[in-house]
């Protein structure tokens, strides 16, 4: 397996780790992200911080401590730290001044953006993704999740991008069994200042009975999808049948550990008529149909190893998006040699 410390890629990209509107000021939660246990919270006057769970002098989880204002004081003997993590009293010793205090927590970058809470645990090689469809302000914006998956992030991915499966795992909704033919679609890469860079498949076209929770009738709908990071992919769905009707679904990975990850998911869509909950219940239907595929698929870690699984022409975003982590030289949650495909 491998260590998240050995994945620059991961390690210097942003992950989400909790809706920003859940966390209100004074408030913080433990959290976890590339194996690494955080704890996340809010100042009183807003800033957003995300540290290691862990107080340096015991191990003792911040996150089960006091939040006053700008400070944590650990539960176990009361050191506290202030915003920046630096210990700042330790009550067995009240006369040693702050100066004296060498104690230091680990810190990371947490910003907001897109709704969502994110957190780097090294060094930004970029910018937070790209998400026009969010900035349009004539699509209404609603998150789902988070859904808590036993499989591995690319795996996820993979799956998000796969259209075949509509008529199987999600038949009587997505797909059917008399219309699981896949026409042939179009995969290039793509660099701009509106979507980013990454990868894409374009005019993907699948029969769907019900292709969103305002759908009655089925239709044939053109799917975009776009792979923007490696642990994030965007599509974006046009129903035939529904003029106008537009609809952006993002997924963004948090990766707990090599196999287990948790799932965010932003619409971004021009159905205002439908309730929040309608809306929700409906991605969780359709996640939750896919959850027990990504959890029992074997290995559970991505092969990246030529040859390692048969592939078809229908595949061709499948195979993409692996040559694209292989061009990133991602290691954590993929497998990249023969030694061990069981996990």
């Amino acid at each position: 397996m491998s260590s998240p410390l050995n994945d620059s890629v991961l390690q210097n990209d942003w992950h989400p780790v909790a809706i920003a509107s859940t966390l209100t000021n004074g408030s913080m939660m433990p959290s976890q992200c590339l194996d690494t246990q955080l704890v996340i919270w809010r100042e009183l006057n807003g800033t957003v911080h995300a540290w290691e769970d862990r107080c340096p002098h015991r191990g003792m989880k911040l996150s089960m401590g006091t939040l006053q204002a700008d400070s944590i004081s650990c539960p176990y003997h009361g050191w506290t730290y202030g915003s920046e993590g630096r210990c700042k009293f330790v009550p067995a010793l009240p006369e040693l001044r702050e100066a004296d205090l060498k104690a230091q927590v680990k810190t990371y970058l947490a910003r907001e953006r897109y709704g969502l809470i994110w957190v780097c645990l090294g060094t930004p090689a970029e910018d937070i993704l790209c998400f026009p469809e969010f900035d349009d302000a004539h699509l209404r914006k609603v998150w789902c999740g988070p859904y808590d998956v036993q499989s591995s992030g690319p795996r996820i991915v993979e799956n998000f991008l796969d259209m075949a499966h509509f008529a199987y795992v999600h038949e009587g909704i997505l797909g059917e069994k008399s219309e699981t033919a896949i026409r042939d679609y179009t995969v290039e890469s793509f660099d701009d200042s509106h979507y980013g860079s990454g990868i894409w498949a374009k005019k993907c076209y699948a029969w769907q009975p019900r292709s969103n929770s305002l759908a009655t009738n089925g239709s044939h709908v053109e799917y975009t999808y776009r792979v923007v990071r490696p642990l994030t992919a965007i599509l974006t769905k046009e129903p035939q049948s529904q003029e106008g009707f537009r609809e952006a679904i993002s997924l963004h990975l948090q990766p707990l550990t090599e196999t287990s990850t948790r799932v965010w998911i932003i619409l971004a869509l021009t159905n205002f008529e439908s309730s929040d909950e309608e809306l929700r219940t409906f991605q969780d239907t359709i996640f939750l149909q896919d959850k027990p595929i990504v959890e029992n698929q074997q290995p559970l870690r991505l092969p990246l190893i030529p040859g390692a699984e048969m592939s078809m022409a229908i595949d061709r975003m499948s195979l993409a998006y692996r040559r694209y982590l292989t061009d990133k030289q991602l290691r954590y949650g993929v497998v990249t040699t023969n030694e061990d495909r069981r996990c």
